[in-house]
């Protein structure tokens, strides 16, 4: 892995390319790569690193929350720096909608592992967290205002929510090779940090500080990058080719990818890492036009009647 360092990409969505909510993702793919994940022994290391640099930015905030809802995609246990920055909270882990919450083994619960609590989304209480944690999980939101309104809705007056996620500037490489080959998306749409941001504002939160890292990674091989890339999630874009793909295929992409390596044969990919927080914003209350609109016929018939007396 090299410094972090600026990156440039042709191509890139915006939030005005983004599909609906409806189509932004494919559901079926979508939950097979949530059952995957989530049934993994260990978070990949690259969600783990993200969620160990997530952690350092804690130290930021002088809050410190007595519920933590952990609303990752990973299972496994929490953070580590998570659980160092607050030993005395109790922790969540919320499933996606629809998943059965499974209570741990006796005998992790005797031996203390530290493992979340599960909860499912729909059970979350209001206004009780202090802190929603979301690790890497963003990226594969069908519609993330929704997520941010909940979010919102989960938090007690003094909360705060923080988050990492994959931004757009995030595998350009890949997307090289899909457009040569005529292979439609290889991968769901990211959304920018900027757009984000407006999403957070849009939901209810206030003061909210987006910034983002590029990693460059190199691979010795083109399976170690696709092994990479499952371990991470998989593609669930709308765009993605409708058939499944066979042994051919799988060869003709490892081709593809291994015929991109630099001279001493290593293959380069980039990520860009979005990161982000925002506090609990006060109810605003019933809003207030800032104009008013009146019809041609009523202001006549308003000049017309004569002026109540005072």
């Amino acid at each position: 892995m090299s410094a972090p360092e600026s990156a440039s990409s042709s191509a890139i969505p915006s939030l005005a390319d983004i599909p609906a909510p409806s189509v932004r993702l494919d559901p079926v793919a979508l939950a097979r790569i949530r059952r995957r994940l989530r049934s993994a022994p260990a978070p990949s290391w690259l969600h783990q690193e993200v969620a160990r640099r997530m952690a350092e930015r804690l130290s930021l905030i002088r809050l410190t929350p007595r519920q933590v809802l952990d609303w990752s995609l990973d299972a496994g246990p929490p953070a580590e720096g998570l659980r160092s920055a607050y030993p005395q909270a109790t922790l969540q882990q919320v499933l996606p909608a629809g998943e059965v919450v499974s209570p741990a083994p006796w005998w992790k619960r005797w031996l203390g592992t530290g493992a979340a609590v599960p909860v499912a989304a729909e059970a979350v209480a209001p206004a009780g967290a202090g802190l929603v944690w979301s690790n890497m999980a963003l990226q594969f939101e069908n519609d993330p205002p929704a997520l941010f309104a909940a979010w919102r809705r989960a938090l007690g007056a003094e909360g705060f929510v923080m988050f990492s996620t994959l931004g757009p500037g995030s595998l350009p490489e890949l997307r090289a090779v899909y457009a040569a080959e005529g292979w439609g998306e290889p991968h769901v749409p990211f959304v920018d940090m900027h757009d984000l941001g407006d999403m957070l504002v849009q939901a209810g939160f206030a003061d909210p500080v987006m910034d983002q890292e590029t990693l460059t990674l190199t691979y010795g091989s083109a399976e170690q990058l696709l092994a990479e890339l499952r371990g991470w999630g998989g593609n669930a874009a709308p765009g993605r080719s409708p058939v499944l793909r066979g042994r051919a295929w799988r060869a003709r992409l490892l081709q593809a990818l291994q015929s991109r390596a630099d001279a001493q044969g290593r293959i380069r990919l980039t990520l860009e890492l979005v990161y982000g927080h925002a506090f609990q914003a006060p109810e605003r209350g019933p809003a207030v036009a800032a104009e008013t609109a009146v019809d041609l016929s009523t202001m006549r018939r308003m000049l017309k009647e004569p002026k109540s007396p005072r």
